[in-house]
Order: structure tokens, then sequence, then C-alpha cells
């Protein structure tokens, strides 16, 4: 009797025995495929090849999720404590002068080129027709002898540019409009002067500021600045700053600090074309402005007289 053999199903339609090449998409003529082999009847079902045994366990396995990767531990910097704002009375101290050999070179030529100049205006006394008066906001021009018996009328104080806002320190009469500045009629009244020597013109300077980390720069637009007349003074939230340039103009600015800063290791670097203060921050944190807000200075000055009483 022919032995059944084992059946593959082709998984595409085609039906066949493994023991035998015929293959067929039918499924009842593979039924009736007649078999190839040879041998004796068996009633009993041939046994099922033995499956390997899988082991469970009713309890879970852990699972191992550490890294294969050796771990480093990184712990945060602890927080440094903010120190508190110094008193604003606190004494002044100047900053040191760093001048640079190419503001040196520059300075020498120019001593040289307006010597004769200087000796030539010290000499002659006499004043031209048509010389302006020297008082600020005294448009009035030298037109003779009678000239020195009139009475001038001029600013006493300095221009202050703060905000969009121009005017004069005493008087005070604000306006956003330049040439509206330059019209308005002085305050004091007094004699013209139409020789000053030594006249300084104080006038603003471009300037701008920028911080690292660690340290806070202020950048002054002021070329051929004099160091023999120019000085910076602070102490730990307060900066004056007093800066005289081509020959005779100066530059006043005075700033209340948002930070605190160490005068000590603050420096002063004077070169030809600008000046640049680096200070010193006096704890590493980032400044929000570089003046420190009106309202609270006045709020700091009504705690410090509260702490008195």
């Amino acid at each position: 009797m022919l032995s059944v053999m084992k059946c593959i199903l082709v998984a595409c339609i085609l039906q066949g025995w493994s023991c035998c090449k015929r293959r067929t998409t039918d499924f009842s003529d593979f039924l009736s495929i007649v078999g190839c082999t040879k041998g004796f009847h068996n009633s009993e079902k041939p046994p099922e090849p033995i499956k390997p045994e899988v082991k469970t366990t009713s309890e879970p396995k852990e699972l191992n999720l550490k890294p294969k990767f050796q771990e480093h531990i990184i712990q945060a910097p602890k927080p440094v404590e903010a120190i508190q704002r110094p008193s604003p009375d606190e004494p002044m101290s100047c900053l040191q002068l760093k001048v640079s050999a190419s503001l040196k070179q520059v300075l020498e030529k120019l001593k040289l080129s307006t010597g004769n100049e200087i000796k030539e205006e010290e000499d002659s006394d006499e004043i031209k027709i048509g010389t302006t008066c020297k008082n600020a906001g005294c448009a009035k021009t030298f037109e003779g002898p009678h000239s020195m018996e009139e009475t001038c009328t001029y600013h006493m104080g300095v221009p202050i540019f703060h905000e969009g806002m121009k005017y004069w320190s005493c008087c005070k009469r604000k306006t956003s409009d330049f040439n509206t500045f330059l019209s308005q009629e002085g305050c004091s009244t007094g004699t013209h002067v139409w020789i000053k020597k030594d006249a300084k013109k104080v006038i603003p300077c471009r300037h701008d500021w920028h911080q690292t980390g660690g340290e806070v720069t202020i950048s002054i637009y002021a070329k051929n600045s004099v160091p023999e007349f120019s000085y910076v003074e602070a102490n730990s939230t307060k900066l004056n700053i007093h800066i005289v340039f081509e020959g005779d103009k100066e530059f006043n600015q005075n700033l209340s600090l948002w930070g605190v800063i160490d005068v000590k290791r603050s420096y002063v670097n004077m070169t030809a074309t600008k000046i640049e203060l680096t200070m010193r921050k006096a704890e590493p944190m980032l400044w929000a402005g570089l003046e420190f807000p009106v309202s609270k200075i006045k709020e700091k000055q009504q705690q410090n007289i509260a702490e008195q009483a």
C-alpha cells in the first residue's frame, strides 16, 4: 500500500507532494493524486516530530535597563548668593587710564602743529569785528566798542540730551527738536565774553555698551582724547565720566549702574578713535540695562533713611 507522505502547500496557489513533482492548482485534483511509493498499510498515525520544550516560569524576569556605557553624575553648581547693593554714597576713586601708543603719536603731532597758533592767539588780545560771544545761548556778535556795554543773555548751565529730549540744566525747557533747542533764549544776564581762553565746548558723544558674563564695557566714540585732562571716577554703583578730546571739547556723563562692579579691577583704555571703560562685575549675573531705574534709586534711598531712623 502506498504510504501517505507529508504534503507541502506552495504559497503561489500550486499544490503538490514533496515526494513527487506533480503540481496542480485545483484542490480536488490534488487530493486524487496517486501515491508514488509502495509499502504496508498502517492503522496508526505516524508520530509527530518532537518539539523542543520551552521552560516557562510564573515569576516575571527583571529587565536589565542599565546602560552599557559608564555613567557620570554631573551636579549643578550651587546658586551664588546675591550681593547686597552698596550705598551710592561710597567714596569715589579714579580708574586706571591706559593710553595706547597710537593715541600718544597723534597727540605729539597735534602739539607740534598747534604750538605756533596758540602763541599767536596769546600775543593778540584784539577783538575782531564779527566775533561771536562765547557765552552759551548768546548769538550776539562784536560790532565795535559799544558792544562791550551791552547786556548778555545766556545759559549758565550745560546742555543735556536724555531719552530724546534736549534742554539746558539751568532752565530745563525740554524739547525734542534740535533747532528749537538751539534757539532757546538764555535765562541769565551778564556781560559778553568775546575772548575766552581755554574754553571747552560741552557736547554729547555717541556711546554704547555691551556685556559678558563677568564684564561690562562702555565705548565712547571721542577722537584724540587728552589723558591729562580726562578722568573716570567710580564706586561700586556709580560712575562719573569726564573726557576732554580734540583740544576744546568735553564729554560728561554721570551714571547710576544697574549692577555692582569691582572698582579695583576696572580700568579705562584710551585710543585715538574711542575710549573703552571696562568694568568688572562683582557678581556673575546678566544686567537688564546699563543704568539703574530712577524709581528703584528713590526706593533704596528711602530704605536707607528708614534704617538710619
